[in-house]
């Protein structure tokens, strides 16, 4: 038995895989910690898992109010490149020297045989780096990987943000040790991810979406009376939460409103004082769940949504708005699962064309049942499984 320790953001997207694989391996009877700002995580973890909850002195003026800079994820209006770079200097960079006294702390007193950091929290691996521990890096956004060549200028400014914050907390050098040259695991397939020349430990391990209970009701019994026709879901995900929602759900009800399809909307219900009748809306609903169901999916370009209606072998409609959805939704096009629409400009009939062209056109289907092949070809959480265990057998038997 080994113990091993995710540290992830606050950020459904970036935890969930980490959720799978941590159920798999407290299935095979390792020891699993997930090193957190976050307390309600504890209720999302697998059975089994422990939360290591990092709380710190909240006399210590200058590291209150954790939450000030997560909000602005949700609040600003940023799209394409203004985004990343408002994402590092605004977010993550201090969100990581936030982090990075009570990730060590956590680990000094959990004592975990293999960290496994997100990409976005590289304080885990320099955590890991300064302890000597073995560390996995999880990417839940390849593009972050595809941005090394495909804009080499932003990928070199945001190492030196990197290099500069590890030299602040004491690691000497220009090299940055913010991926693990041991094992970095990528949440898509070669296939959706497209050429690149990459380094033996990048390994593309496929969606991880297995073990992931969901703990938001449901009208179930509404959904099954819908009938037989095509049945949608339209997401924008958790990261947007401005002024755009209002505006974007109102081009969904013009275009779908009335239309011979069953439409799940994931958006608040007070958005508007009535929704269409051949409308579902819920703030939250059972993705994974209702997947199976459903004939297409219209969403921002999120990288795990995307790959969990792949996965199901489901065409797209993609409206990425900023970060790295706009290469996710580039990937969507290569496949030719899906039609993209471009969220400044599309009108309701853009929509309303594009959702009939991806149900009716069956191209479309079989390109996402490719993509789906390919998913499944690359192993998902048993191969993640298999690597991690490997990056934690020098410790176990050597003793």
């Amino acid at each position: 038995m080994a113990s091993f320790a995710f540290i992830v953001p606050p950020l459904m997207g970036h935890i969930n895989p980490t959720l799978s694989l941590g159920a798999a391996l407290l299935q095979r009877g390792h020891r699993v910690g997930w090193i957190s700002l976050d307390a309600t995580l504890a209720d999302k973890l697998p059975e089994g898992g422990e939360l290591l909850h990092i709380q710190y002195d909240q006399d210590d003026a200058a590291k209150k109010d954790n939450a000030e800079y997560l909000d602005q994820i949700t609040k600003k209006n940023v799209s394409g490149i203004e985004s990343i770079k408002f994402l590092y200097e605004d977010v993550l960079i201090p969100l990581n020297r936030f982090m990075y006294d009570g990730i060590v702390s956590t680990l000094h007193r959990y004592q975990p045989d293999v960290i496994i950091h997100d990409h976005q929290l590289f304080a885990g691996a320099m955590a890991a780096w300064q302890l000597k521990i073995p560390y996995a890096t999880s990417v839940t956004a390849p593009a972050a990987i595809k941005m090394m060549e495909d804009l080499p200028g932003i990928h070199e400014w945001e190492i030196r943000q990197i290099v500069s914050l590890q030299q602040e907390l004491g690691i000497p050098g220009d090299a940055s040790v913010a991926t693990s040259e041991a094992l970095t695991l990528v949440y898509t397939s070669k296939t959706f991810f497209g050429d690149m020349s990459l380094p033996d430990h990048y390994k593309f391990v496929g969606p991880v979406i297995l073990n992931r209970q969901s703990l938001h009701p449901f009208d179930w019994e509404r959904f099954r009376q819908l009938g037989k026709q095509p049945r949608i879901l339209v997401s924008i995900g958790t990261t947007f939460d401005h002024s755009y929602k209002k505006e974007f759900f109102g081009k969904v009800i013009a275009a779908l409103g009335g239309e011979p399809v069953s439409v799940i909307v994931v958006s608040n219900v007070s958005l508007f004082e009535a929704w269409p009748d051949n409308f579902i809306v819920q703030e939250k609903v059972p993705q994974l769940e209702l997947l199976p169901y459903l004939d297409a999916v219209v969403c921002h370009g999120g990288h795990n949504t995307v790959c969990e209606t792949l996965s199901h072998g489901l065409p797209l409609v993609v409206i990425p708005i900023a970060y790295d959805q706009s290469h996710v939704a580039g990937r969507v096009i290569q496949a030719e699962s899906g039609v993209r629409l471009n969220y400044k400009r599309f009108k309701a009939e853009h929509l309303k064309t594009a959702v009939w062209d991806v149900l009716t056109n069956p191209s479309y289907k079989t390109a996402a049942q490719r993509i789906q092949h390919s998913f499944a070809q690359a192993g998902g959480a048993a191969t993640a499984i298999a690597l991690l265990e490997k990056l934690a057998i020098p410790k176990h038997f050597h003793h």
